[in-house]
């Protein structure tokens, strides 16, 4: 258990210190946590792009929706059990904090095996339903099914470093996922380059760096439980893990409407643009989460601090992050958006070396993320209620963008307007504002003046309702 001292401290540094110290603490790990996760695919494509061609991009492309799942289900569990054992450390219940975390482990355990299986039986009727050409198939079966190995060592890995940033440690992500990147473009070069493995290369490179990391955030797991002097109770407790579940789902949400979005891109785009679309498609998706990073990392990074400050009836503080990390989210965005639109064809140039795929993508690249700097609320929006505990508020707001604006929005370019591939492209921007637009009002009608008044518990029960 905490001594008071080491509670003391904890507390000083949520609540006490400066918030944009605070929110810059937090956020410079989060943010490189988030690019070196991203790193695994990036990595990977940049080497299968130079060696094996444009059909190892193709193949990645296919399996991003699997990928996406496995992550999807990992920050649902690691997300919601590290916003309650935020808001316990808050309230000094650690007896629940014994409970949360042996839950969030069985949880996360149990799906993701499930998953596992599932995918391995049906992989092939899978992939030809995710968009797979004959061509790119058995490349991307190949990767799909090696990577699954890994897929229970990434869950476990992220979910101990989230715990262990709910009780303050900042670099814990980061440190582990910077051990697997490491890893993983080491074992990249020796098995695609050197050795000429191709696919199954990258696949085994990246579950070797999955399997470096786990190991990593498993040693400052047990040595940080065991400075605590906890020991958890393993009894499966449906209270705390429906808790998990409810407030982790709004991040599920947003990083498997990626998946799902991007199983309808492959669909549309094998339809009326080929392989080179599928390929385009993949070379934007990677790249332009360099700019969601940013956004993704100030957005998780204020959700600890909020909700430990909503834990400990700090209100006034917790519309003080929010505000700050709109204005963060902002100014950064515009900044990376600026430097990726002024230097597009070179960052798509490390990828392929054909110049037919390079100038076709830069054109689609610009147009999708024309108007990325205005998302930055939205997604700061998402997160502020996911820390609040408020789920239905941060769901309505997690499937708005994807699955409730742009995905319709691809069929009524492409086939309504009858705009082909370009009119997917041009889909994302206007996604984009009305998403923005949104988020606004509902932030302006949630928080509404008449309102400032009501305790935010109060509120909560408002929005919800």
């Amino acid at each position: 258990m905490l001594v008071d001292g080491d509670r003391r401290n904890e507390k000083n540094k949520f609540l006490t210190e400066d918030i944009g110290k605070l929110l810059l603490k937090f956020s410079i790990p989060a943010i490189l946590s988030l690019l070196v996760s991203e790193m695994y695919n990036m990595v990977d494509s940049l080497f299968l792009g130079q060696v094996v061609g444009a059909v190892g991009i193709g193949a990645l492309t296919i399996a991003f929706p699997v990928q996406r799942l496995f992550l999807a289900v990992s920050m649902l569990v690691a997300i919601g059990a590290s916003s309650a054992v935020s808001r316990s450390c808050g309230e000094n219940d650690y007896s629940k904090v014994k409970r949360i975390i042996p839950n969030a482990f069985i949880i996360l355990t149990s799906i993701i095996l499930f998953l596992v299986i599932a995918i391995f039986i049906f992989s092939d009727s899978l992939i030809i339903k995710l968009g797979s050409s004959e061509n790119i198939f058995p490349y991307a079966k190949t990767y799909i099914l090696i990577i699954l190995i890994g897929s229970l060592f990434q869950g476990l890995m992220l979910l101990m470093a989230y715990i262990l940033t709910a009780f303050g440690n900042t670099k814990i992500v980061l440190l582990s996922t910077s051990i697997g990147a490491i890893c993983n473009v080491i074992m990249n070069y020796i098995l695609v380059v050197k050795f000429n493995f191709g696919v199954e290369g990258a696949a085994i490179a990246t579950v070797s760096s999955q399997i470096v990391a786990f190991i990593y955030a498993l040693i400052k797991f047990m040595q940080n439980k065991k400075q605590m002097g906890l020991s958890f109770e393993s009894k499966l407790d449906k209270g705390i893990a429906k808790g998990i579940i409810f407030v982790g789902f709004s991040t599920f949400i947003v990083e498997i409407s990626d998946a799902i979005l991007a199983v309808v891109l492959n669909k549309i785009l094998a339809q009326i643009g080929g392989d080179t679309a599928i390929v385009a498609v993949g070379l934007v998706t990677r790249v332009s989460m360099i700019l969601f990073i940013t956004v993704i990392g100030i957005s998780s990074a204020m959700q600890p601090i909020a909700a430990y400050n909503y834990g400990a009836e700090n209100y006034d503080r917790v519309k003080k992050i929010v505000r700050l990390s709109i204005k963060s989210a902002t100014i950064t965005s515009i900044f990376l958006w600026l430097v990726t639109m002024i230097f597009t064809k070179q960052i798509i140039g490390l990828f392929v070396n054909d110049q037919n795929i390079i100038g076709y993508t830069v054109s689609a690249f610009r147009i999708v993320i024309a108007v990325f700097p205005c998302v930055g609320a939205y997604f700061v929006a998402i997160y502020y209620y996911q820390a609040m505990g408020m789920a239905r508020s941060s769901l309505l707001l997690s499937i708005f963008r994807e699955l409730l604006v742009l995905i319709p929005l691809l069929h009524i370019m492409v086939y309504g307007f009858k705009l082909g591939v370009v009119g997917a492209w041009i889909a994302y921007p206007i996604a984009d504002i009305v998403s923005f637009i949104v988020s606004i009002i509902y932030i302006k009608c949630n928080r509404a003046e008449e309102m400032e008044n009501v305790p935010i518990k109060t509120k909560a029960k408002i929005v919800t309702t």
